[in-house]
């Protein structure tokens, strides 16, 4: 697996365990998205791994905000790089 999780009351916490690449970017989406699914939170946290993700890693977690976005469930990345973390801020469609 290439994420981990927690549940905290209506809050779901998404661990990507390392950087992805082009190879693994779908896999970890697709498992983003299964979690979000099953477990219907309110507010979602992706704790993204090291100082600078790869674009593969923010790929992964931008496909995921888009989906959560269209439930009406807002996303958060923490422990992001401040460049990652203004990407993050920025209203995408």
């Amino acid at each position: 697996m290439l994420t981990g999780y927690s549940v905290d009351g209506d809050t779901l916490h998404v661990i990507l365990h390392c950087n992805l690449d082009i190879t693994t970017r779908a896999a970890a989406a697709l498992e983003i998205e299964a979690l979000i699914r099953s477990h219907g939170p309110r507010r979602v946290t992706v704790e993204v791994p090291g100082e600078e993700p790869t674009s593969a890693t923010l790929s992964a977690v931008l496909r995921a905000r888009r989906m959560c976005r269209n439930l009406g469930i807002p996303l958060e990345a923490v422990r992001a790089s401040t460049p990652a973390q203004r990407l993050f801020s920025t209203n995408i469609t």
